[in-house]
């Protein structure tokens, strides 16, 4: 415990090797992540944490690159996090943190971490947002969270950071997808990467009719806001600083309307993330549960009754012994 105790003091001062030891702690679900963390929670809450999102291929990792790139000119120290496809062989992230932002991996301002998603619905893990609560106590000022384009990410960004960033580009047929997925609802500020080529314009006009048509419904649970788009290059440094200022107007329109009820959200929603993984981890550990499970399949009982009937009796003997 008081070793636990001095790394999490260790990483309120910084320290790097601290940090990436309990992000390490944090993927692996290690319990002495928590125990570290409590006597600095306090610190939880400074930096500012940015999802960045989007469809496979709309150069994320490039705009993320190019984004840290702008915030260490303004002297901002930022934290990178790329939440990548687990490999189905070892468990771990397929993609390189420093393969693909080599230019910044020399920054002492720039922390950068891969992480996989382990079969998270939508790629993003519980661990990642452990890993940006200890980058917010390092001292970091700007979280770049870089989840995987597919499935249900995009909607499981915004539990874990501030401003969501929806990455598209043109000529993949981005634009009506992204529609159709309803990631213009999720979307604070939506970037229109690659905007050198060809039907850049076009996929700016559509996203800004789209974002129009939807201004009740969306404005209204974003308190008002209304969803710039920037169109940028990655690749060519264009128009970062544009987006750059895009996320600075939502983080000053947030703290204008409510950012503490925000976080506060976000907090309740870890909290129930947090105690469902718990009540799993001690309904599936109860004395028998997986055996008897075992015996209901093989009799031929459907899985959702088995899943009932066990639930049923595990609650059912939690009940009597707090009674006793």
């Amino acid at each position: 415990m008081i070793e636990n105790e001095s790394l999490g003091q260790r990483l309120a001062a910084g320290d790097r090797g601290a940090l990436a030891r309990l992000i390490s702690w944090a993927e692996n679900g290690d319990p002495r992540f928590a125990s570290a963390l409590a006597p600095v929670w306090a610190r939880v809450g400074r930096a500012w944490r940015n999802g960045v999102t989007g469809p496979p291929g709309a150069g994320k990792s490039t705009l993320v690159n190019a984004l840290a790139g702008a915030l260490r000119g303004a002297d901002k120290r930022v934290g990178i996090l790329a939440v990548d496809p687990t490999s189905p062989f070892t468990g771990g992230a397929l993609l390189g943190d420093r393969i693909r932002m080599e230019e910044r991996s020399s920054d002492a301002g720039v922390f950068i971490r891969s992480m996989a998603s382990r079969g998270s619905h939508g790629g993003l893990s519980r661990a990642a947002v452990d890993a940006c609560d200890a980058m917010d106590i390092a001292g970091i000022d700007e979280i770049l969270l870089e989840t995987v384009g597919v499935g249900q990410a995009e909607f499981d960004v915004m539990s874990a950071v501030d401003t969501v960033v929806v990455v598209l580009c043109p000529g993949a047929g981005d634009g009506v997808q992204a529609m159709k997925a309803g990631i213009l609802e999720v979307a604070d500020v939506l970037v229109v990467n690659k905007s050198d080529v060809a039907g850049a314009d076009r996929l700016v006009l559509d996203l800004e009719e789209s974002v129009a048509a939807r201004l009740g419904r969306a404005r209204e649970a974003k308190g008002g806001w209304k969803a710039p788009v920037v169109a940028a290059s990655a690749a060519l440094g264009r128009n970062i600083d544009g987006l750059v200022g895009a996320i600075a107007a939502h983080r000053a329109h947030l703290e204008r309307c409510g950012l503490a009820r925000a976080r506060r959200e976000r907090r309740l929603e870890q909290v129930r993330r947090v105690m469902a993984q718990h009540l799993d981890d001690v309904l599936w550990g109860a004395g028998g549960v997986r055996e008897a499970a075992e015996r209901d399949l093989a009799a031929g009982v459907p899985p959702y009754d088995v899943a009932s009937r066990l639930a049923a009796r595990v609650l059912r003997g939690a009940t009597e012994s707090s009674r006793a």
